[in-house]
């Protein structure tokens, strides 16, 4: 009797630790058996881990990564962190990958991949994936991801895009064009709103924001070098058209004169919610959190459309967003990594982090992208541009966030403005 009891006690005790162990195949830092044979470092953002901060989106990736556990019970998920610094991050990454140090397998920010290409520290993982799968990526997408050689050196699985937000109870047409948002705007601010918001700071969101304005006309920041060429010929006239065409929204009183302070896309949610603001430009993610903090009354006279350009037919929205890259050329690791760009990243991640599907096939089977709201976003996404992954692109973006603040704040004229910011970037670029 003693005997048998000790044995049914024993018994009950190894069935719950198997159940305790199970639970602890996904822990903060790691996924999978932390006894696996094999080991893969996976240097990524918290949001992107299952020590993702929010506790719904850390609830909804957790089955994931469970499931990804359970079917790789020889590997073993190791991770890393970036810090906030996402810049620095990855220039202290391009110097370990340089020496052989890096992780091997990184979540490399989309607009600093080319970099990381240019200097052959990535494994290509065209043989990975179905020539379909890669011809349904949205073109800027699939450009983005290629080599010069034609290989695919990464999974660019989430982007985001800029749009135009309005009240309709005060803006009810969406403007087309600069010189209608102009119209709009001003009208808006003789009734007592703030016309139009937009990021004027000392950030890079002030950067990328605008320039959606200069792509619009056709204008490139570098060539196919990396040289800087903004600032001469065609693109010199573009660049000042949209740096005029903020201006003049500040000079006229469409836009007020606090967003050449403005550094956060939290002012519009906050402005949106006051009801002080008649539009701003700002991110696609923002209609979520407008919606938290309106009633369905207010949140229903908000609407969405396509940055004003020049033209109607002149369209461009700046997209950004994550890629997956191996760094490792260990064969077995460079195939896990791709494990996880398949398995967790291309659609469950979409679904839990909300970032948008980058194969235009996946708005039409994820179910969290049905809404009719993210079929305005996937059309607009045809007019998406990424910034230039290039290394004197910080500093090009620098100057501008600079231009922009004296610009705005009146200090400086455009043309002035533009010359200062273009020597600056060339005497960077001389030093490089």
């Amino acid at each position: 009797m003693k005997r048998s009891f000790v044995a049914t006690l024993l018994a009950c005790t190894v069935l719950g630790g198997t159940g305790a162990l199970a639970q602890e195949l996904v822990t903060a830092d790691r996924v999978g058996d932390p006894g696996a044979p094999n080991v893969l470092t996976f240097r990524t953002n918290p949001g992107q881990s299952p020590n993702n901060p929010s506790p719904e989106q850390n609830a909804a990736f957790k089955p994931i990564w469970q499931e990804f556990a359970e079917a790789h019970p020889d590997w073993q998920v190791q991770f890393e962190f970036f810090s906030t610094d996402i810049g620095g991050e990855h220039a202290r990454l391009l110097e370990q990958a340089r020496a052989g140090r890096a992780p091997d397998c990184v979540s490399v920010d989309s607009f600093q991949l080319a970099l990381f290409v240019q200097n052959g520290v990535l494994q290509p993982v065209t043989s990975f994936f179905e020539q379909e799968e890669i011809d349904d990526l949205f073109p800027f997408i699939r450009e983005g991801i290629t080599g010069e050689d034609g290989e695919i050196y990464a999974w660019w699985w989430g982007t985001d895009l800029r749009i135009f937000y309005r009240d309709t109870t005060v803006m009810p047409d969406a403007p087309a064009t600069w010189d209608e948002l102009q119209a709009a705007a001003s009208a808006a601010a003789e009734a007592g709103k703030e016309g139009v918001l937009f990021n004027g700071g000392r950030w890079e969101g002030t950067a990328f924001d605008w320039l959606a304005h200069f792509w619009s006309q056709g204008g490139e920041l570098v060539d196919d070098t990396g040289k800087p060429i903004f600032g001469e010929g065609d693109n010199r006239e573009y660049m000042l058209n949209a740096l005029t065409f903020y201006d003049e929204l500040v000079e006229s009183g469409a836009a007020p004169s606090r967003v050449a302070n403005i550094a956060t896309y939290d002012d519009f949610n906050a402005a949106a919610i006051a009801g002080t603001a008649a539009s701003f430009i700002g991110g696609h993610w923002q209609r979520s959190q407008i919606r938290e903090g309106m009633s369905p009354e207010q949140f229903a006279n908000w609407e969405v459309s396509e940055i004003p350009g020049p033209t109607p037919d002149q369209r461009a929205t700046g997209t950004g967003g994550w890629t997956v890259a191996a760094f490792s050329d260990d064969p077995a690791k460079i195939e896990m990594c791709v494990a996880l760009m398949r398995e967790v990243f291309m659609g469950p991640a979409n679904e839990v982090v909300g970032d948008l599907p980058t194969r235009q096939a996946l708005f039409d089977s994820l179910p969290r992208f049905q809404d009719e709201y993210f079929t305005q976003l996937r059309d607009y996404l045809v007019n998406g541009k990424a910034r230039p992954g290039v290394p004197i692109y910080p500093e090009i973006s620098n100057q501008l966030q600079i231009m922009m603040g004296e610009v705005l704040a009146q200090t400086k004229e455009p043309d002035a403005a533009l010359t200062d910011a273009w020597n600056a970037v060339n005497e960077a670029y001389s030093r490089m």
